[in-house]
């Protein structure tokens, strides 16, 4: 059974254990060694986790003590944004991606009426996904380098 609740301060270490453990081995193939390692480094860090879970804006999904899924919702001005929504590869597939993103909606505010959620342009398995749950593509950010892998999808859709 899998339970999904809003993370808590001693959840803090096991998101970053999770983010080193499925971070880099997904983004390396899609982005290279060196960029992903950047995403891990960025955003998986113990002061950013911290910050994000003492703000009550992530979601966990675990099976019995394993953590299996990680959300994270934030701002950018006044967009609600989601900037994290992971499944831990041997768990996809069973439902538990579209779970994390109902609680991450569950928990916006009554006014918002639309969400983002932005991907690497070559996550296309991310972009089939965000797809099937009703995102469509609203601009494509280009890499400050040029690399098209690591351009930004930007998708949004109208909140509930």
């Amino acid at each position: 059974m899998t339970e999904l609740r809003t993370a808590e301060l001693g959840d803090v270490d096991a998101i970053c254990r999770f983010g080193e453990a499925h971070i880099r081995p997904h983004y390396t193939p899609l982005i290279g060694a060196a960029a992903a390692a950047d995403q891990v480094r960025l955003w998986w860090s113990e002061p950013q986790i911290r910050a994000a879970v003492t703000s009550g804006l992530v979601i966990v999904a675990q099976a019995g003590e394993q953590l299996i899924g990680v959300g994270q919702r934030g701002r950018r001005g006044d967009d609600h944004v989601i900037y994290k929504l992971y499944v831990d590869p041997g768990h996809r597939g069973n439902g538990v991606g579209p779970r994390l993103l109902e609680a991450l909606i569950k928990q916006l505010p009554g006014d918002a009426g639309r969400l983002f959620i932005e991907h690497f342009a070559a996550n296309t398995r991310a972009g089939a996904f965000y797809e099937r749950e009703g995102f469509a593509v609203d601009r494509v950010e280009p890499s400050p380098g040029g690399d098209p892998a690591l351009g930004v999808v930007w998708r949004s859709r109208p909140v509930p």
